[in-house]
């Protein structure tokens, strides 16, 4: 038998998932762009199940998305549009995220999607800036709700 407790923070987590899903599909559905270039998903799940992970703070959200899209960027712009070179943005995302102290591993596929889908600067600010920002938002109000004082561990500095 499943604890009673373990069973409510897995139904609120998963409602949560399922709403912060909702509201980027809806986000998407606004600004015209295909759910799939959308790259959110397991930072939302990162973010509802486990918010006391160091990766799942806002600097790493926001600050991993911008960072690993500006790598794509910056190879695109640079070196063109290959699915090979696409390796190299992801491995310039993740070194620039450690750097900084910024990492959140699902923010890598901003750097691949940038590359491979060979898609303007905009997608740095939206779908990805505009879209860390509201996870983060999301997050803050969901975890107000139904985890008091729970999320996030800091805002700026990193949890160690």
């Amino acid at each position: 038998m499943i604890p009673r407790t373990k069973l409510r923070r897995a139904v609120i987590t998963a409602v949560g998932g399922g709403l912060g899903i909702g509201a980027m599909v809806g986000l998407a559905t606004l600004a015209g762009l295909p759910l799939l270039v959308v790259p959110f998903t397991t930072s939302i799940v990162l973010v509802m199940a486990a918010p006391h992970s160091e990766q799942a703070q806002p600097r790493n959200i926001v600050g991993g998305h911008v960072l690993s899209a500006l790598c794509g960027l910056g190879v695109l712009e640079l070196l063109g549009h290959d699915p090979w070179l696409a390796a190299l943005a992801v491995g310039a995302s993740i070194g620039a995220m450690q750097l900084t102290d910024t990492l959140h591993p699902p923010a890598g596929i901003n750097a691949l999607l940038m590359v491979s889908a060979a898609v303007s600067w905009k997608f740095v600010l939206i779908p990805v800036a505009v879209g860390a920002l509201v996870l983060v938002g999301f997050a803050y109000v969901y975890h107000r709700l139904t985890w008091p004082g729970g999320w996030p561990l800091s805002w700026w500095s990193n949890p160690r």
